[in-house]
């Protein structure tokens, strides 16, 4: 059982490690996005394949590397999720913490009031509470430091992993009968 925990600790951190150079890769066609909303679909569809290479993470943990002969339970495959994505969250961290404190230099915050003002002389009807709700969230956005920033994503990285580990361990989890 010990051995198990450590290759459950070991393997998890792999994963997360492979997950969180993912979520880099995913993260640098988010700042050019603002820019260039093709760029933006491409960081969209990264985005959407997050949980699919969670899973596949899993049942390759499942398969390979948890000493189980290819058996998991929900719990043992929700705990090496959980591990996978904080491991990924924090490695992803430094990328944000670099990026937001060496040079983004307000780029994301200019963007932002720029889809702002487009909204604002659209003449759609029913946006204004839509443009107070944003206006709220760039004020927020505006007066946070790069730490806090990178903090907040930290918290929201775990929070959606762990609302993706569920699922995911529910569909990773199996059984292996035994022969009789």
């Amino acid at each position: 059982m010990i051995e198990d925990r450590r290759n459950l600790q070991k393997v998890s951190m792999a994963a997360g490690t492979i997950m969180g150079i993912y979520w880099i890769f995913k993260f640098i066609f988010f700042p050019i996005g603002m820019s260039m909303p093709f760029i933006m679909l491409v960081f969209g569809l990264l985005t959407f394949f997050v949980p699919f290479i969670g899973y596949r993470l899993v049942c390759l943990y499942r398969d390979k590397y948890s000493n189980n002969n290819g058996s998991i339970g929900f719990i043992h495959a929700f705990t090496f999720c959980l591990f996978m994505y904080m491991y990924a969250s924090l490695l992803t961290s430094v990328c944000h913490l670099v990026y937001f404190q060496f040079i983004d230099h307000g780029f994301v915050l200019e963007r932002l009031q720029d889809m702002l003002q487009t909204v604002k002389d659209s003449p759609l009807p029913g946006t204004d509470d839509y443009v107070k709700q944003y206006q709220l969230a760039i004020d927020t956005y505006s007066v946070m430091s790069p730490v806090d920033i990178t903090l907040q994503l930290v918290s929201q990285n775990m929070f959606y992993g762990l609302l993706m580990a569920l699922p995911t361990a529910i569909i990773a989890k199996r059984k292996i009968k035994k022969e009789n």
